[in-house]
Protein backbone atom coordinates (compact mmCIF):
# COMPACT_ATOMS: atom_id res chain seq x y z
CA UNK A 1 0.00 0.00 0.00
CA UNK A 2 1.40 3.31 -1.09
CA UNK A 3 1.65 6.10 1.49
CA UNK A 4 0.63 9.68 0.62
CA UNK A 5 3.51 12.03 0.16
CA UNK A 6 4.28 14.23 3.11
CA UNK A 7 3.60 17.41 1.14
CA UNK A 8 0.08 16.12 0.25
CA UNK A 9 -0.66 15.58 3.95
CA UNK A 10 0.55 19.08 4.73
CA UNK A 11 -1.65 20.48 1.99
CA UNK A 12 -4.71 18.66 3.39
CA UNK A 13 -3.98 19.92 6.92
CA UNK A 14 -3.56 23.48 5.62
CA UNK A 15 -6.86 23.25 3.70
CA UNK A 16 -8.72 21.98 6.78
CA UNK A 17 -7.26 24.78 8.88
CA UNK A 18 -8.23 27.35 6.26
CA UNK A 19 -11.77 25.94 6.10
CA UNK A 20 -12.06 26.10 9.89
CA UNK A 21 -10.73 29.66 9.87
CA UNK A 22 -13.14 30.67 7.11
CA UNK A 23 -16.07 29.06 8.94
CA UNK A 24 -15.08 30.90 12.12
CA UNK A 25 -14.81 34.18 10.18
CA UNK A 26 -18.16 33.47 8.54
CA UNK A 27 -19.80 32.95 11.93
CA UNK A 28 -18.28 36.19 13.19
CA UNK A 29 -19.53 38.08 10.14
CA UNK A 30 -22.99 36.55 10.51
CA UNK A 31 -23.13 37.63 14.17
CA UNK A 32 -21.85 41.09 13.22
CA UNK A 33 -24.43 41.32 10.43
CA UNK A 34 -27.18 40.24 12.85
CA UNK A 35 -26.15 42.96 15.29
CA UNK A 36 -26.10 45.52 12.47
CA UNK A 37 -29.52 44.41 11.20
CA UNK A 38 -30.86 44.65 14.75
CA UNK A 39 -29.43 48.15 15.09
CA UNK A 40 -30.85 49.12 11.70
CA UNK A 41 -34.29 47.86 12.75
CA UNK A 42 -34.08 49.88 15.99
CA UNK A 43 -32.97 53.00 14.12
CA UNK A 44 -35.74 52.54 11.57
CA UNK A 45 -38.21 52.17 14.46
CA UNK A 46 -36.91 55.36 16.05
CA UNK A 47 -37.10 57.20 12.71
CA UNK A 48 -40.70 56.11 12.13
CA UNK A 49 -41.65 57.19 15.66
CA UNK A 50 -39.99 60.59 15.16
CA UNK A 51 -41.78 61.06 11.83
CA UNK A 52 -45.08 60.05 13.38
CA UNK A 53 -44.55 62.46 16.29
CA UNK A 54 -43.56 65.28 13.94
CA UNK A 55 -46.01 64.78 11.10
CA UNK A 56 -48.58 62.20 12.26
CA UNK A 57 -51.85 62.49 14.12
CA UNK A 58 -51.47 63.28 17.83
CA UNK A 59 -54.47 61.23 18.96
CA UNK A 60 -53.66 57.70 20.01
CA UNK A 61 -56.33 55.89 17.99
CA UNK A 62 -55.91 52.69 16.04
CA UNK A 63 -58.05 53.86 13.15
CA UNK A 64 -59.00 57.24 11.69
CA UNK A 65 -62.48 58.13 10.57
CA UNK A 66 -63.01 59.03 6.88
CA UNK A 67 -62.02 62.59 6.16
CA UNK A 68 -59.92 63.09 9.31
CA UNK A 69 -56.66 63.23 7.41
CA UNK A 70 -54.84 66.07 9.10
CA UNK A 71 -54.91 69.58 10.48
CA UNK A 72 -53.89 71.41 7.28
CA UNK A 73 -56.33 69.36 5.20
CA UNK A 74 -59.25 70.36 7.40
CA UNK A 75 -61.51 72.07 4.84
CA UNK A 76 -61.14 69.32 2.24
CA UNK A 77 -61.68 66.68 4.93
CA UNK A 78 -64.99 68.23 6.01
CA UNK A 79 -66.24 68.28 2.41
CA UNK A 80 -65.18 64.65 1.93
CA UNK A 81 -66.95 63.57 5.11
CA UNK A 82 -70.18 65.46 4.38
CA UNK A 83 -70.29 64.13 0.82
CA UNK A 84 -69.88 60.59 2.14
CA UNK A 85 -72.74 61.14 4.61
CA UNK A 86 -74.96 62.99 2.15
CA UNK A 87 -75.29 65.98 4.49
CA UNK A 88 -74.91 69.72 4.00
CA UNK A 89 -71.98 71.65 5.45
CA UNK A 90 -73.07 73.68 8.48
CA UNK A 91 -72.38 77.33 7.70
CA UNK A 92 -73.46 78.81 11.04
CA UNK A 93 -71.34 79.35 14.10
CA UNK A 94 -73.25 78.63 17.31
CA UNK A 95 -71.78 79.80 20.63
CA UNK A 96 -72.70 77.48 23.47
CA UNK A 97 -72.73 78.52 27.10
CA UNK A 98 -75.80 76.61 28.29
CA UNK A 99 -75.37 73.01 29.39
CA UNK A 100 -75.44 70.80 26.32
CA UNK A 101 -78.52 68.65 26.00
CA UNK A 102 -78.36 65.03 24.93
CA UNK A 103 -77.98 64.86 21.17
CA UNK A 104 -80.93 63.45 19.24
CA UNK A 105 -78.80 63.13 16.08
CA UNK A 106 -81.45 65.06 14.15
CA UNK A 107 -80.26 67.23 11.25
CA UNK A 108 -80.92 70.96 11.28
CA UNK A 109 -79.42 74.21 12.46
CA UNK A 110 -78.98 74.91 16.13
CA UNK A 111 -80.37 78.11 17.61
CA UNK A 112 -77.88 80.80 18.59
CA UNK A 113 -77.30 80.69 22.34
CA UNK A 114 -79.93 82.63 24.26
CA UNK A 115 -77.54 84.36 26.69
CA UNK A 116 -76.20 86.69 23.99
CA UNK A 117 -77.74 90.20 23.75
CA UNK A 118 -79.98 90.91 20.75
CA UNK A 119 -79.91 94.10 18.68
CA UNK A 120 -82.95 94.49 16.43
CA UNK A 121 -82.53 95.87 12.93
CA UNK A 122 -86.00 96.63 11.50
CA UNK A 123 -86.54 96.13 7.77
CA UNK A 124 -89.84 97.58 6.57
CA UNK A 125 -91.59 97.81 3.22
CA UNK A 126 -91.38 101.23 1.57
CA UNK A 127 -94.63 103.21 1.71
CA UNK A 128 -95.18 102.82 -2.00
CA UNK A 129 -95.11 99.00 -1.83
CA UNK A 130 -97.80 98.64 0.84
CA UNK A 131 -100.63 98.41 -1.71
CA UNK A 132 -102.30 95.34 -3.18
CA UNK A 133 -103.13 94.89 -6.87
CA UNK A 134 -106.83 94.82 -5.89
CA UNK A 135 -106.54 98.40 -4.64
CA UNK A 136 -106.46 97.59 -0.90
CA UNK A 137 -103.81 98.79 1.60
CA UNK A 138 -101.57 96.17 3.24
CA UNK A 139 -101.67 95.88 7.04
CA UNK A 140 -98.93 94.47 9.25
CA UNK A 141 -99.72 90.93 10.44
CA UNK A 142 -96.40 89.93 11.99
CA UNK A 143 -92.73 89.61 11.18
CA UNK A 144 -90.04 87.08 10.32
CA UNK A 145 -86.82 87.05 12.35
CA UNK A 146 -83.46 85.73 11.18
CA UNK A 147 -80.28 85.99 13.26
CA UNK A 148 -76.62 86.64 12.52
CA UNK A 149 -73.68 86.54 14.88
CA UNK A 150 -71.85 89.84 15.19
CA UNK A 151 -68.54 90.66 16.86
CA UNK A 152 -67.47 93.88 18.59
CA UNK A 153 -63.76 94.48 19.32
CA UNK A 154 -62.63 94.59 22.94
CA UNK A 155 -63.47 97.80 24.73
CA UNK A 156 -60.74 99.56 26.68
CA UNK A 157 -61.90 102.24 29.09
CA UNK A 158 -60.49 104.31 31.92
CA UNK A 159 -61.97 104.09 35.42
CA UNK A 160 -61.78 107.47 37.16
CA UNK A 161 -61.87 107.21 40.95
CA UNK A 162 -63.23 110.57 42.07
CA UNK A 163 -62.62 111.02 45.81
CA UNK A 164 -64.72 113.77 47.31
CA UNK A 165 -62.92 116.21 49.64
CA UNK A 166 -64.54 118.07 52.52
CA UNK A 167 -63.27 120.97 54.64
CA UNK A 168 -64.58 122.87 57.66
CA UNK A 169 -65.38 126.50 56.73
CA UNK A 170 -65.29 127.50 60.41
CA UNK A 171 -61.80 126.58 61.62
CA UNK A 172 -60.44 125.89 58.11
CA UNK A 173 -58.23 123.21 59.67
CA UNK A 174 -60.33 120.04 59.26
CA UNK A 175 -59.92 118.34 55.87
CA UNK A 176 -61.29 114.91 54.94
CA UNK A 177 -61.11 112.94 51.69
CA UNK A 178 -63.13 109.84 50.79
CA UNK A 179 -61.00 106.71 51.04
CA UNK A 180 -60.02 104.77 47.95
CA UNK A 181 -61.11 101.09 48.13
CA UNK A 182 -58.19 98.70 48.69
CA UNK A 183 -56.56 97.66 45.41
CA UNK A 184 -55.03 94.34 44.42
CA UNK A 185 -51.90 96.16 43.14
CA UNK A 186 -51.65 99.53 44.93
CA UNK A 187 -49.76 102.37 43.22
CA UNK A 188 -50.47 100.96 39.76
CA UNK A 189 -53.11 101.96 37.22
CA UNK A 190 -54.26 98.37 36.68
CA UNK A 191 -57.89 97.59 37.49
CA UNK A 192 -59.09 94.10 38.51
CA UNK A 193 -60.72 93.71 35.08
CA UNK A 194 -57.50 94.47 33.21
CA UNK A 195 -55.44 92.16 35.44
CA UNK A 196 -58.01 89.38 35.02
CA UNK A 197 -57.83 89.82 31.24
CA UNK A 198 -54.02 89.73 31.15
CA UNK A 199 -53.92 86.62 33.33
CA UNK A 200 -56.59 84.82 31.33
CA UNK A 201 -54.99 85.72 28.01
CA UNK A 202 -51.59 84.40 29.11
CA UNK A 203 -52.51 81.35 31.19
CA UNK A 204 -55.70 80.22 29.46
CA UNK A 205 -55.36 81.49 25.88
CA UNK A 206 -51.54 81.06 25.79
CA UNK A 207 -50.91 84.62 24.56
CA UNK A 208 -47.35 85.76 25.42
CA UNK A 209 -47.01 89.20 26.94
CA UNK A 210 -45.33 90.64 23.85
CA UNK A 211 -48.40 89.73 21.77
CA UNK A 212 -50.67 91.34 24.33
CA UNK A 213 -48.49 94.44 24.13
CA UNK A 214 -49.09 94.55 20.36
CA UNK A 215 -52.84 94.02 20.79
CA UNK A 216 -53.08 96.93 23.24
CA UNK A 217 -51.12 99.12 20.82
CA UNK A 218 -53.90 98.58 18.27
CA UNK A 219 -56.31 100.00 20.88
CA UNK A 220 -54.06 103.02 21.41
CA UNK A 221 -52.76 101.85 24.81
CA UNK A 222 -49.06 101.70 25.66
CA UNK A 223 -48.66 98.65 27.92
CA UNK A 224 -45.05 97.36 27.76
CA UNK A 225 -44.45 93.69 28.45
CA UNK A 226 -42.08 94.59 31.29
CA UNK A 227 -44.96 96.32 33.06
CA UNK A 228 -47.22 93.34 32.45
CA UNK A 229 -44.56 90.97 33.82
CA UNK A 230 -44.21 93.08 36.98
CA UNK A 231 -47.98 92.98 37.45
CA UNK A 232 -48.02 89.18 36.99
CA UNK A 233 -45.36 88.73 39.68
CA UNK A 234 -47.23 91.12 41.98
CA UNK A 235 -50.46 89.15 41.50
CA UNK A 236 -48.69 85.88 42.31
CA UNK A 237 -47.54 87.35 45.64
CA UNK A 238 -51.06 88.53 46.49
CA UNK A 239 -52.74 85.17 45.74
CA UNK A 240 -50.19 83.15 47.75
CA UNK A 241 -52.57 82.76 50.76
CA UNK A 242 -55.06 81.01 48.47
CA UNK A 243 -52.32 78.77 47.05
CA UNK A 244 -51.31 77.84 50.62
CA UNK A 245 -54.90 76.91 51.52
CA UNK A 246 -55.25 74.82 48.36
CA UNK A 247 -51.97 73.09 49.17
CA UNK A 248 -53.22 72.20 52.67
CA UNK A 249 -56.47 70.76 51.28
CA UNK A 250 -54.58 68.77 48.67
CA UNK A 251 -52.22 67.20 51.23
CA UNK A 252 -55.23 66.17 53.33
CA UNK A 253 -57.10 64.56 50.42
CA UNK A 254 -55.67 61.02 50.71
CA UNK A 255 -55.32 60.59 46.93
CA UNK A 256 -52.96 62.65 44.74
CA UNK A 257 -52.08 62.32 41.06
CA UNK A 258 -48.76 63.79 39.95
CA UNK A 259 -46.84 64.54 36.76
CA UNK A 260 -44.14 66.91 35.59
CA UNK A 261 -43.10 68.63 32.36
CA UNK A 262 -39.93 70.48 31.27
CA UNK A 263 -39.63 74.25 31.12
CA UNK A 264 -36.68 76.41 30.12
CA UNK A 265 -35.61 79.26 32.40
CA UNK A 266 -33.03 81.62 30.90
CA UNK A 267 -31.80 83.48 33.97
CA UNK A 268 -31.00 81.02 36.74
CA UNK A 269 -27.97 79.59 38.49
CA UNK A 270 -27.88 76.83 35.84
CA UNK A 271 -27.01 77.04 32.15
CA UNK A 272 -29.82 78.51 29.98
CA UNK A 273 -30.16 75.20 28.08
CA UNK A 274 -30.70 73.18 31.28
CA UNK A 275 -34.12 71.60 31.68
CA UNK A 276 -36.15 72.88 34.59
CA UNK A 277 -39.51 71.36 35.55
CA UNK A 278 -43.07 72.33 36.29
CA UNK A 279 -44.63 69.79 38.63
CA UNK A 280 -48.40 69.33 38.84
CA UNK A 281 -50.48 67.78 41.63
CA UNK A 282 -54.18 66.99 41.28
CA UNK A 283 -56.59 65.99 44.06
CA UNK A 284 -60.17 66.39 45.21
CA UNK A 285 -63.58 65.32 44.05
CA UNK A 286 -65.39 66.94 41.09
CA UNK A 287 -66.56 70.48 41.87
CA UNK A 288 -63.89 70.61 44.60
CA UNK A 289 -60.94 69.78 42.39
CA UNK A 290 -57.49 71.18 43.24
CA UNK A 291 -54.75 71.57 40.63
CA UNK A 292 -51.42 72.92 41.84
CA UNK A 293 -48.35 73.76 39.75
CA UNK A 294 -44.90 74.03 41.35
CA UNK A 295 -41.69 75.12 39.66
CA UNK A 296 -38.36 73.51 40.48
CA UNK A 297 -35.02 73.23 38.71
CA UNK A 298 -34.87 69.50 39.46
CA UNK A 299 -36.89 66.39 38.64
CA UNK A 300 -35.36 64.49 41.54
CA UNK A 301 -36.91 62.64 44.46
CA UNK A 302 -36.16 65.51 46.85
CA UNK A 303 -38.71 67.68 45.01
CA UNK A 304 -41.37 64.96 45.16
CA UNK A 305 -40.60 64.53 48.88
CA UNK A 306 -41.11 68.24 49.50
CA UNK A 307 -44.39 68.33 47.57
CA UNK A 308 -45.74 65.23 49.34
CA UNK A 309 -44.58 65.89 52.88
CA UNK A 310 -47.37 65.10 55.35
CA UNK A 311 -49.41 63.21 52.74
CA UNK A 312 -50.97 59.81 53.43
CA UNK A 313 -52.99 57.39 51.32
CA UNK A 314 -52.59 56.97 47.57
CA UNK A 315 -50.12 58.48 45.09
CA UNK A 316 -50.61 57.88 41.37
CA UNK A 317 -47.90 58.58 38.81
CA UNK A 318 -46.39 57.48 35.52
CA UNK A 319 -43.65 55.36 37.14
CA UNK A 320 -40.87 57.99 37.38
CA UNK A 321 -38.28 56.73 39.90
CA UNK A 322 -38.69 59.79 42.15
CA UNK A 323 -42.21 58.71 43.07
CA UNK A 324 -41.05 55.21 44.05
CA UNK A 325 -38.58 56.69 46.53
CA UNK A 326 -41.02 59.11 48.11
CA UNK A 327 -43.79 56.46 48.28
CA UNK A 328 -41.48 54.25 50.30
CA UNK A 329 -40.34 57.19 52.42
CA UNK A 330 -43.89 58.28 53.36
CA UNK A 331 -45.54 54.81 53.25
CA UNK A 332 -47.82 55.83 50.40
CA UNK A 333 -49.65 53.30 48.25
CA UNK A 334 -48.21 53.90 44.80
CA UNK A 335 -50.58 53.40 41.85
CA UNK A 336 -49.60 53.23 38.20
CA UNK A 337 -50.97 54.73 35.01
CA UNK A 338 -52.54 52.45 32.40
CA UNK A 339 -52.54 55.29 29.85
CA UNK A 340 -48.73 55.31 29.90
CA UNK A 341 -48.69 51.53 29.38
CA UNK A 342 -51.06 51.89 26.44
CA UNK A 343 -48.99 54.74 24.98
CA UNK A 344 -45.93 52.51 24.77
CA UNK A 345 -47.83 49.91 22.74
CA UNK A 346 -49.10 52.70 20.51
CA UNK A 347 -45.53 53.91 19.98
CA UNK A 348 -44.64 50.34 19.00
CA UNK A 349 -47.35 50.57 16.31
CA UNK A 350 -45.93 53.87 15.06
CA UNK A 351 -42.49 52.22 14.87
CA UNK A 352 -43.75 49.51 12.50
CA UNK A 353 -43.28 49.79 8.73
CA UNK A 354 -46.26 51.54 7.16
CA UNK A 355 -47.57 48.34 5.58
CA UNK A 356 -47.80 46.68 9.00
CA UNK A 357 -49.39 49.55 10.93
CA UNK A 358 -52.92 48.42 10.08
CA UNK A 359 -52.19 44.72 10.52
CA UNK A 360 -52.98 42.56 13.54
CA UNK A 361 -49.64 42.73 15.34
CA UNK A 362 -48.76 42.13 18.99
CA UNK A 363 -48.62 45.90 19.56
CA UNK A 364 -52.19 46.24 18.24
CA UNK A 365 -53.26 43.42 20.52
CA UNK A 366 -51.77 45.22 23.53
CA UNK A 367 -53.69 48.41 22.69
CA UNK A 368 -56.95 46.51 22.17
CA UNK A 369 -56.65 44.65 25.46
CA UNK A 370 -56.08 47.91 27.37
CA UNK A 371 -58.92 49.59 25.46
CA UNK A 372 -61.24 46.87 26.78
CA UNK A 373 -60.32 47.97 30.32
CA UNK A 374 -61.14 51.59 29.44
CA UNK A 375 -64.53 50.52 28.09
CA UNK A 376 -65.32 49.13 31.55
CA UNK A 377 -64.21 52.41 33.15
CA UNK A 378 -66.56 54.41 30.91
CA UNK A 379 -69.41 52.23 32.10
CA UNK A 380 -68.28 52.51 35.74
CA UNK A 381 -68.11 56.31 35.69
CA UNK A 382 -71.83 56.77 36.35
CA UNK A 383 -72.04 54.11 39.08
CA UNK A 384 -71.87 54.42 42.85
CA UNK A 385 -68.64 53.54 44.67
CA UNK A 386 -69.87 50.08 45.62
CA UNK A 387 -71.19 49.37 42.13
CA UNK A 388 -67.95 50.56 40.55
CA UNK A 389 -65.84 48.27 42.74
CA UNK A 390 -68.13 45.29 41.99
CA UNK A 391 -68.01 45.95 38.23
CA UNK A 392 -64.22 46.16 38.27
CA UNK A 393 -63.91 42.92 40.22
CA UNK A 394 -66.32 41.09 37.92
CA UNK A 395 -65.15 42.38 34.55
CA UNK A 396 -61.78 44.15 34.81
CA UNK A 397 -59.92 41.63 36.98
CA UNK A 398 -60.28 38.72 34.47
CA UNK A 399 -59.12 40.99 31.63
CA UNK A 400 -56.15 42.17 33.71
CA UNK A 401 -55.14 38.57 34.48
CA UNK A 402 -55.35 37.66 30.80
CA UNK A 403 -53.31 40.75 29.83
CA UNK A 404 -50.59 39.83 32.33
CA UNK A 405 -50.38 36.22 31.09
CA UNK A 406 -50.25 37.39 27.46
CA UNK A 407 -47.43 39.88 28.21
CA UNK A 408 -45.37 37.34 30.16
CA UNK A 409 -45.67 34.77 27.35
CA UNK A 410 -44.69 37.33 24.68
CA UNK A 411 -41.82 39.12 26.41
CA UNK A 412 -39.44 36.12 26.12
CA UNK A 413 -39.84 36.18 22.33
CA UNK A 414 -39.41 39.93 21.93
CA UNK A 415 -36.32 42.05 21.42
CA UNK A 416 -36.07 44.01 24.71
CA UNK A 417 -34.48 47.08 23.10
CA UNK A 418 -37.29 47.49 20.55
CA UNK A 419 -40.47 49.49 21.04
CA UNK A 420 -42.60 46.41 21.63
CA UNK A 421 -40.06 45.06 24.13
CA UNK A 422 -40.07 48.42 25.90
CA UNK A 423 -43.89 48.36 26.11
CA UNK A 424 -43.97 44.83 27.48
CA UNK A 425 -41.15 45.59 29.93
CA UNK A 426 -42.95 48.69 31.25
CA UNK A 427 -46.23 46.77 31.61
CA UNK A 428 -44.65 43.87 33.53
CA UNK A 429 -42.45 46.09 35.72
CA UNK A 430 -45.34 48.41 36.63
CA UNK A 431 -47.90 45.61 36.99
CA UNK A 432 -48.38 45.69 40.81
CA UNK A 433 -49.08 49.45 40.58
CA UNK A 434 -51.23 49.22 37.45
CA UNK A 435 -53.79 46.86 39.03
CA UNK A 436 -54.29 48.72 42.32
CA UNK A 437 -57.13 50.82 40.94
CA UNK A 438 -59.54 47.85 40.99
CA UNK A 439 -59.41 47.63 44.80
CA UNK A 440 -60.63 51.16 45.63
CA UNK A 441 -63.49 52.90 43.85
CA UNK A 442 -61.89 56.32 44.41
CA UNK A 443 -58.89 55.44 42.25
CA UNK A 444 -58.68 56.15 38.54
CA UNK A 445 -57.16 53.84 35.96
CA UNK A 446 -54.63 56.50 34.93
CA UNK A 447 -53.13 59.92 35.67
CA UNK A 448 -54.96 61.62 32.81
CA UNK A 449 -56.34 64.34 35.09
CA UNK A 450 -52.77 65.44 35.82
CA UNK A 451 -51.78 65.17 32.15
CA UNK A 452 -54.83 67.17 31.08
CA UNK A 453 -53.90 69.86 33.61
CA UNK A 454 -50.43 70.08 32.05
CA UNK A 455 -51.71 70.50 28.48
CA UNK A 456 -52.59 74.23 28.75
CA UNK A 457 -49.11 74.83 30.14
CA UNK A 458 -47.55 72.83 27.28
CA UNK A 459 -49.58 74.86 24.76
CA UNK A 460 -48.43 78.11 26.35
CA UNK A 461 -44.84 76.88 26.32
CA UNK A 462 -44.98 76.48 22.54
CA UNK A 463 -45.90 80.16 22.27
CA UNK A 464 -43.69 81.81 24.88
CA UNK A 465 -40.94 79.10 24.69
CA UNK A 466 -39.29 79.89 28.03
CA UNK A 467 -39.52 81.73 31.33
CA UNK A 468 -37.13 84.62 31.70
CA UNK A 469 -36.43 84.30 35.44
CA UNK A 470 -36.98 81.86 38.29
CA UNK A 471 -39.27 84.42 39.93
CA UNK A 472 -41.35 84.56 36.77
CA UNK A 473 -41.56 80.75 36.58
CA UNK A 474 -42.79 80.59 40.18
CA UNK A 475 -45.35 83.35 39.53
CA UNK A 476 -46.59 81.44 36.49
CA UNK A 477 -46.95 78.29 38.62
CA UNK A 478 -49.21 80.14 41.09
CA UNK A 479 -51.42 81.68 38.42
CA UNK A 480 -51.65 78.45 36.42
CA UNK A 481 -52.79 76.82 39.67
CA UNK A 482 -55.58 79.37 40.08
CA UNK A 483 -56.92 79.35 36.52
CA UNK A 484 -56.73 75.56 36.11
CA UNK A 485 -58.42 74.96 39.46
CA UNK A 486 -61.16 77.42 38.46
CA UNK A 487 -61.66 75.63 35.14
CA UNK A 488 -61.70 72.22 36.84
CA UNK A 489 -64.52 73.51 39.04
CA UNK A 490 -66.54 74.70 36.00
CA UNK A 491 -65.84 78.40 36.51
CA UNK A 492 -65.19 80.83 33.68
CA UNK A 493 -61.58 81.93 34.44
CA UNK A 494 -61.92 85.62 33.58
CA UNK A 495 -65.11 86.05 35.62
CA UNK A 496 -63.58 84.24 38.60
CA UNK A 497 -60.30 86.17 38.47
CA UNK A 498 -62.04 89.52 38.15
CA UNK A 499 -64.16 88.84 41.22
CA UNK A 500 -61.14 87.46 43.08
CA UNK A 501 -58.99 90.52 42.31
CA UNK A 502 -61.84 92.80 43.41
CA UNK A 503 -62.46 91.03 46.73
CA UNK A 504 -58.98 89.79 47.68
CA UNK A 505 -57.62 93.19 48.89
CA UNK A 506 -60.28 93.27 51.62
CA UNK A 507 -59.52 89.75 52.89
CA UNK A 508 -57.93 89.71 56.34
CA UNK A 509 -58.68 86.38 58.06
CA UNK A 510 -58.32 82.75 57.03
CA UNK A 511 -62.11 82.60 56.67
CA UNK A 512 -61.97 85.54 54.23
CA UNK A 513 -59.44 83.73 52.05
CA UNK A 514 -61.38 80.46 52.32
CA UNK A 515 -64.44 82.21 50.91
CA UNK A 516 -62.46 83.15 47.79
CA UNK A 517 -61.46 79.59 46.85
CA UNK A 518 -63.03 78.58 43.50
CA UNK A 519 -65.55 76.16 45.04
CA UNK A 520 -66.55 78.62 47.80
CA UNK A 521 -66.79 81.97 46.06
CA UNK A 522 -70.18 83.66 46.42
CA UNK A 523 -72.43 84.49 44.80
CA UNK A 524 -71.80 81.49 42.53
CA UNK A 525 -70.42 82.27 39.09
Amino acid sequence: MLEAPAHALDTAVDAAARIALLESENERLRADMGRREQRIRLLEEALRVLKADRFGASREKLSVAPGQSGLFNEAEAVIELTEALGAEVELKATPQREDKKLSTNKPGRKAIASHLPRVQIIHDLPEGERHCACGGTLVEIGSEVSEQLDYLPAKVQVLQHVRKKYACPGCERCLKTAALPPQILPKTNASPGLLAHLTTAKYVDALPLYRQEAIFERHGVDLPRATQAAWIIGLAERVQPLINLMDERLRESGYIRMDETPVQVLKSALAPTTKHYMWVRVAGAPRRRIILFDYDASRGAEVAARLLEGVSGYLQSDGHYAYDEVSEQYALTHCGCMAHARRRFFEAIKALPKAEQKAATAAHEGVRRIDALYAIEREAKALSDAERTALRQQQAVPLLNALHEWANALVAQTLPSGKLGDALGYLIKQWPKLIRYVDDSRLAIDTNLAENAIRPFALGRRNWLFADTVKGAKASASLYSLVQTARANKLEPYVYLRRLFEQLPAAQSVADFEALLPWNITPPI
